[in-house]
């Protein structure tokens, strides 16, 4: 047997172990956090609201407080990013103030949440006055996702064959129109990807939230009620030891969450893709 096709099992050999092993982590990962949170769900703790800081009843408040925050931080970043990637790839040239941009965008991506957090504390909740609040939090977790929805819809939009762009000029159709029926449209897979992603890191953020929104366990009636996420909850059951069956089933409920998100918005990008296509 010749050098290259020894070289090339062995490349094959090589990926489909990793891609194995990255996968049996995965797998172990859920299912560890699945067998020991399972047997904690039912109704009443899903449904009820906690007593006694969380050793008992349910986790109600904290279910409704991820969603509020997340919904209202999606929402916030999503027309901020792809605006800024829009701009970015249509409606200016490459020079120092897409660099200055794009730098800024990747450098943000990479610091950690708690710094966002202290950010927060500051300008949200005692700069503007906002409190410890769903909408303090729900602004903090914005600015964190923001890069990173940014840099998806950039590439998702750069990923679009100039040729549809030609087709649009050609008919007579403006920049506007060229962008809003011809790029966007194409682009829109790789775009809720990145909303997607940023989704997923907001309902799984802990330290950005325990800074501006606070740990109440009572029930919100306002963006500007504090309130305590799941995994805010789970970190302070497993933290203070005050209840580890009930922060295991907090994590089971957090993990389905993202599990049936996910499944829910691949299944309407492949029907999307499908009528579009």
């Amino acid at each position: 047997m010749n050098r290259p096709v020894v070289a090339n099992r062995t490349a094959v050999a090589i990926l489909w172990g990793s891609a194995a092993v990255t996968l049996g982590i995965l797998v172990f990962i859920i299912g560890f956090i699945l067998v020991r949170g399972l047997p904690v769900l039912s109704w009443p703790f899903i449904s009820e609201s906690p007593r006694e800081m969380g050793r008992t009843g349910g986790i109600l408040p904290t279910i409704v407080g991820t969603a509020a925050l997340t919904i209202l931080a999606v929402a916030v970043a999503t027309p901020l990013g792809v605006g800024t990637a829009i701009y970015l790839t249509e409606y200016t040239r490459p020079g120092p103030a897409t660099k200055i941009v794009r730098f800024g965008a990747e450098s943000l991506a990479g610091i950690p949440s708690i710094i966002f957090g202290l950010f927060g504390f500051i300008f949200f909740v005692i700069y503007l006055g906002l409190g410890w609040s769903i909408l303090s939090g729900a602004l903090t977790l914005a600015a964190m996702i923001l890069p990173t929805i940014i840099r998806t819809s950039e590439e998702a939009i750069k990923a679009v064959p100039d040729s549809y762009r030609e087709i649009s000029y050609a008919l007579g159709g403006t920049k506007w129109q060229t962008v809003t029926r011809s790029v966007l449209p194409s682009a829109l897979p790789g775009i809720l990807t990145g909303v997607m992603l940023g989704m997923g890191r907001s309902i799984g953020e802990t330290a950005a939230v325990i800074f501006t929104a606070g740990s109440s366990l009572r029930l919100p009636t306002s963006l500007f009620d504090p309130v305590r996420t799941m995994s805010v909850h789970f970190y302070i059951l497993a933290r203070e030891g005050i209840s580890m069956p009930n922060a295991y089933g907090t994590a089971a409920i957090l993990v389905l969450s993202i599990l049936a998100i996910n499944f829910v918005a691949y299944w309407l990008l492949q029907r999307f893709i499908a009528r579009h296509s």
